[in-house]
């Protein structure tokens, strides 16, 4: 009955070993919704539309399929040299704000507010929030996003060249190589928020939230549990996914540059070192992770909860299940979802997921 017979000699069915079903199959795929220049990163801004940064210095904004004229172009302000450009943006959680990241002609990192009034940036109200010289052109980090405390995180890679050779990310007395946590609207330029992990160490940057990253070129929080996602971009050998459950109070060392992943590279690995997440090798020429978000939307129910990423070389969407806040093996794609130079991701109003090609497409993932 019911489809199940009983064991031989009395057995209770109950304890028989249970087939294991294998990674959860999803049929989805691409759909491309608007072409542009040099896409970078994505915010919501207001009445829910998705805004669009190009890497040369424009923001535009996504309309029924259609990419408007720019509504900010600072091309004269940066370069597309190496890992340079326009890298982020993002609006405060009451649209009162927009914030971009980029990296000026000198090649080092700034961070811009800009007020909105009725959905449009007030040019006249630009001011800077924060400046950090960059030694080299590569490992800029550039993303800024509220969390869901309401505070600006700000990615900042570990300062380039190759192996960080000032050893900035083990070095808490600089912002490289770190995720930094600060309130913008509290003072000029901005205000620490007091309960950042290091307020009140004479060794260390109050700013910092996190530490041991080498470029943390994309990162997002799971919009239902609060969960931090951080995708740390490896040197040779090994891509990280590095986490921290929305109960962290900060401080964590993701443990470059003497650990690439759970790979030794230089001295002892720190004691306080939190090991990925998940983490994955470059034998399939994968170089360089780019991070998603958890998939909240609800047009492919069978993804739903998993982390959805991908690597810039490999060109195709992942994702990952994830169990009680750990990695719980890979999810299976119906066939291969490739767009070509994935650069980041953006998550919806409504939770859908698009993707961002720097070669200009933008697209959304779709069931199939």
């Amino acid at each position: 009955m019911n489809g199940v017979e009983c064991g031989e000699d009395g057995d209770d069915p109950s304890e028989s070993p249970t087939e294991d079903p294998g990674p959860t199959q999803v049929d989805a795929g691409l759909t491309q919704v608007a072409s542009g220049s040099s896409p970078t990163a994505g915010a919501v801004g207001p009445d829910g539309a998705i805004w669009i940064a190009n890497r040369e210095g424009t923001v535009q904004v996504l309309d029924d399929g259609e990419l408007s004229d720019p509504v900010l172009d600072i091309s004269d302000e940066t370069t597309t040299e190496s890992e340079r450009g326009l890298l982020g943006i993002a609006f405060d959680p009451a649209f009162e704000h927009f914030y971009i990241s980029f990296t000026d002609l000198n090649g080092d990192t700034a961070v811009e507010e800009f007020g909105m009034l009725d959905g449009q940036i007030q040019l006249d109200t630009r001011r800077t929030v924060l400046t950090q010289e960059q030694p080299f052109s590569n490992h800029n980090g550039g993303q800024v996003a509220f969390g869901p405390d309401g505070m600006l995180y700000i990615g900042l890679g570990d300062g380039g060249d190759a192996f960080d050779p000032s050893d900035n990310a083990q070095n808490l007395d600089t912002l490289l190589g770190k995720l930094l946590r600060i309130d913008p609207s509290g003072a000029e330029p901005y205000a620490i928020p007091p309960d950042n992990p290091f307020v009140g160490d004479p060794g260390a940057r109050d700013e910092i939230w996190a530490y041991g990253l080498r470029n943390p070129w994309r990162f997002s929080w799971d919009a239902e549990t609060g969960d931090l996602y951080i995708a740390d971009v490896g040197q040779n050998d090994r891509e990280e996914i590095n986490f921290a459950p929305a109960s962290s109070t900060g401080g964590e060392n993701y443990g470059w540059a003497r650990m690439e992943g759970t790979l030794p590279v230089s001295g002892e690995e720190p004691a306080n070192h939190v090991p990925p997440w998940y983490e994955f090798d470059h034998s399939d020429g994968a170089c360089s992770v780019t991070g998603g978000f958890v998939y909240r939307g609800s047009a492919i129910p069978e993804l739903q909860g998993a982390y959805v990423f991908s690597d810039y070389c490999l060109g195709v969407v992942l994702a990952r299940e994830i169990e009680n806040g750990s990695d719980a093996g890979e999810v299976e794609f119906s066939g291969r979802i490739g767009a070509g130079s994935i650069a980041s991701f953006v998550e919806g109003p409504d939770g859908e997921l698009y993707v961002l090609s720097l070669g200009g497409s933008i697209l959304r993932l779709d069931p199939q």
